[in-house]
């Protein structure tokens, strides 16, 4: 990231080695750790907000070419007349065409409706003399 080679580092690693010390050298390696994450999160911060501002921009100028576009539909197209009539003679205008709406019907049984004689039959109940 910052263009560090390993030597460099194992340079900079000792230099701190004997200047600081083998005692206090993990706490301030700890400080130092602690003073790196606060810096990464203060840029992680900074990034978002910078994100977050560019984000509501783009809204606002989407919201902005709507407005203009909604508008100039609006002129071209007056409300209550038919888009299609704009402009046009009624009378020359075609006929309005609506879908017929669908109806639906049962179908019929797939078995014969039984007779009057079948469901005595059924029922145990003799049949009635025909005349």
């Amino acid at each position: 990231m910052f263009g560090i080679d390993s030597s460099e580092l194992l340079l900079v690693a000792i230099v701190a080695l004997v200047v600081i010390g083998p005692k206090d050298l993990p706490r301030v390696m700890r400080l130092v750790g602690q003073w790196v994450a606060r810096a990464r999160g203060a840029v992680r911060q900074f990034r978002e907000g910078f994100d977050q501002m560019l984000r509501e921009a783009e809204l606002k100028e989407l919201e902005a070419k709507w407005a203009a576009e909604n508008e100039r539909i609006m002129q071209q197209f007056p409300a209550g007349q038919p888009a299609m009539l704009a402009g046009a003679d009624p009378a020359d205008a075609p006929p309005v065409m609506t879908p017929q709406p669908v109806v639906w019907t049962p179908p019929a049984p797939a078995y014969d409706t039984p007779s009057d004689d079948d469901i005595a039959a059924a029922e145990g109940v003799p049949p009635e003399p025909r005349p």
